[in-house]
């Protein structure tokens, strides 16, 4: 016999299926010379197992757009400290006591804040396309980290802990990290 539930094998004269506990139903006699009915060819997919390919390519995704937002506002910095790249045509004095030297010095630490950023997020978007046991700790962490980037960041924030903070995500994602 099979159970009509999960379509695990189940002793003939058992109440319950010793698989998920539904109660089985002694086959009509009418149908006691067919075979067993298959049981079912795909396993129903979770929500972590569902949003994972999706939430590795939006991480991927928005490391580049970090990397253009990143290029953007140096070379906007670039222009505005060195008034128009070394032109003086454009005649804004000295700039005051954060003038163009101070301005010019950001480049720099920007440069280095954005290639961090963006190594984050590629990391990110690596680690839940590759499955790795420890990409849901890296991607909740970077979570909690994009809120503070308005919009696309917060959206990607707060998807991401939709999909992997809650408890029982961890476990699904474990059992999918294992099956890697």
């Amino acid at each position: 016999m099979v159970c009509q539930a999960c379509g695990a094998a189940v002793v003939q004269g058992v109440a319950f299926c010793s698989q998920c506990g539904t109660q089985v139903l002694a086959p009509p006699a009418a149908y006691a010379g067919y075979p067993p009915p298959m049981p079912p060819m795909y396993l129903p997919s979770t929500r972590v197992q569902r949003h994972m390919q999706t939430l590795g390519i939006l991480w991927c995704v928005f490391g580049g757009y970090r990397v253009l937002g990143g290029l953007i506002g140096m070379f906007f910095l670039k222009a505005m400290a060195l008034r128009g790249f070394g032109d003086s045509r454009w005649g804004y004095g000295d700039g005051g006591p954060f003038g163009s030297h101070f301005m010019a010095a950001l480049v720099p630490f920007i440069a280095v804040y954005t290639a961090v950023v963006v190594a984050l997020a590629f990391f990110v978007g690596f680690s839940l396309l590759t499955r790795k046991p420890w990409g849901r700790t890296l991607a909740i962490v970077a979570g909690c980290l994009s809120l503070l980037k308005p919009i696309f960041g917060t959206a990607l924030g707060i998807y991401t802990l939709w999909v992997l903070a809650p408890a029982a995500s961890g476990d699904e994602y474990e059992r999918i990290a294992d099956r890697s």
